[in-house]
């Protein structure tokens, strides 16, 4: 009888955990912070030169990550995992503008508080693809110099998104460091995010993602059409299936599409 009343509190945990990550009610300290957050408007004009899509869902190609943003919420909600990476094999895949529309989406979900980190330290994107500038940078919130909320910037009611402003050296010592892990514990403590989304870099120019992998759930690659290789696709889902779990891989700027799903 002890055994199954072992087994009952920790099945209840559990499923008090998954509550707490996507739309239970948070403590009241949270909704303050989050409402103190720095608010901005992205570039309507650089949202669509970029081709940020989600943002206001009036384009159709939004569909898309529609249907990518409710299959990684089904995943992430059945493990209870709360934290998804996204990288590419190489340079010019597109995986900000994937992320970005990523997060966008998701924060259409009304119960679904998210948070974007740009974690690519030596090459800043996020900040032109959405027309900002004079941003705080996310290099002082790893480094332990600022606190979440001096460094996060809302742009939309359940969306904050840190940026990088310059390039870091060492990155992939500064990502891979313990006051890292700290400090991303601390920034969940504080923001209670129901999915964070991590903007990392491309997997064979650096070794800033196996450095950054044990702190994530899950990761997706995205490969370019016409551009990214099989072989890079093949090398860098082996080395993200033996560090985290790969949901799968995002292919990005087809030019083609099914008459069926044109749409």
């Amino acid at each position: 009888m002890e055994h199954i009343q072992v087994a009952l509190e920790k099945a209840r945990q559990r499923q008090d955990q998954t509550l707490l990550a996507f739309g239970h009610p948070r403590e009241p300290a949270v909704e303050v912070i989050w409402s103190k957050l720095a608010e901005r408007a992205p570039d309507p004009a650089a949202l669509a030169e970029n081709r940020i899509v989600t943002a206001t869902r009036s384009d159709p190609a939004s569909a898309a990550f529609g249907m990518l943003r409710t299959r990684v919420l089904q995943i992430m909600r059945q493990n209870n995992w709360t934290s998804v990476a996204i990288t590419s094999p190489t340079a010019g895949c597109g995986k900000t503008v994937v992320a970005l529309n990523l997060a966008f989406s998701l924060a259409h979900q009304k119960d679904c508080r998210t948070l974007l980190l740009e974690l690519d330290l030596k090459r800043s994107r996020v900040n032109h693809l959405l027309g900002a500038s004079n941003a705080p940078s996310v290099e002082r919130l790893l480094k332990g110099l600022a606190p979440a909320e001096g460094v996060f910037v809302r742009y939309a009611e359940n969306l904050a998104i840190a940026a990088n402003t310059r390039p870091v050296g060492l990155s992939s010592e500064l990502l891979q460091s313990s006051r890292t892990g700290d400090v991303l514990k601390e920034m969940r403590r504080r923001l209670q995010p129901d999915v964070i989304v991590y903007d990392l870099p491309p997997m064979l120019c650096s070794d800033d993602v196996m450095a950054f992998l044990p702190n994530v759930d899950c990761a997706i690659l995205v490969a370019a059409a016409e551009a990214t290789k099989l072989p890079e696709v093949d090398l860098c889902e082996r080395d993200l299936s033996e560090r985290t779990n790969l949901l799968g891989v995002v292919l990005n700027k087809c030019r083609y599409t099914q008459d069926e799903y044109g749409y």
